[in-house]
């Protein structure tokens, strides 16, 4: 099965472990009903914004649409990758306990490109650690430079952008996403 077929399986059901109708669905996270119905049946290429969008609808974190969940405590990863206008990420590893999810990204942040990114679910944070490059990131009014070595942090919660003004940046994504009631990282855990 292609990444397509297995982010459609997963968001089939996570919608309907959470009893959500695809027409809900399309509201909450604002991507349209025949883009959702497209998605699920794996006909469709996800984007980076379209799967943050659906999982903030949701209130779960990325990987649970980018891999099976894990028993809590178990670290997993498969090495599933998206792309979204500005960076791609490719999942590494995945860690759940009874606080949070916390998902590792292999990412690229693309030279000249600015990602910005909407809102995730309450109480998300990222930080950023720089391989190579310069990376411009954070939230806009409270963004950090960040070069290689160095790493930066910031609320997740809110709107928040992803920059390389230089040219590519590699680096090492942590996006830590709590586990609360619809926000439980594992599906069907609540």
């Amino acid at each position: 099965m292609g990444l397509n077929e297995d982010v459609g399986r997963r968001l089939r059901a996570l919608r309907h472990d959470m009893d959500v109708s695809l027409s809900e669905l399309a509201r909450r996270s604002g991507v349209g009903k025949g883009t959702l119905s497209e998605l699920e049946s794996g006909r469709r290429n996800p984007t980076l914004e379209t799967l943050y969008a659906l999982t903030t609808a949701l209130g779960r974190p990325l990987s649970a649409l980018l891999s099976d969940p894990a028993p809590p405590g178990i670290l997993t990863g498969n090495g599933s990758g998206v792309s979204g206008s500005g960076v791609t990420a490719v999942l590494l590893e995945r860690y759940e306990d009874g606080e949070a999810v916390t998902d590792v990204f292999r990412v690229t942040i693309h030279a000249g490109a600015v990602q910005e990114s909407r809102a995730h679910v309450p109480g998300t944070s990222e930080s950023l650690m720089v391989l190579a490059g310069t990376a411009v990131v954070g939230r806009p009014g409270d963004l950090s430079t960040v070069g290689p070595g160095a790493s930066a942090r910031w609320s997740a919660d809110e709107p928040h952008v992803y920059g390389a003004p230089d040219g590519d940046v590699q680096g090492i994504l942590f996006v830590r996403c709590p586990v609360t009631g619809e926000g439980r990282g594992g599906r069907g855990a609540g």
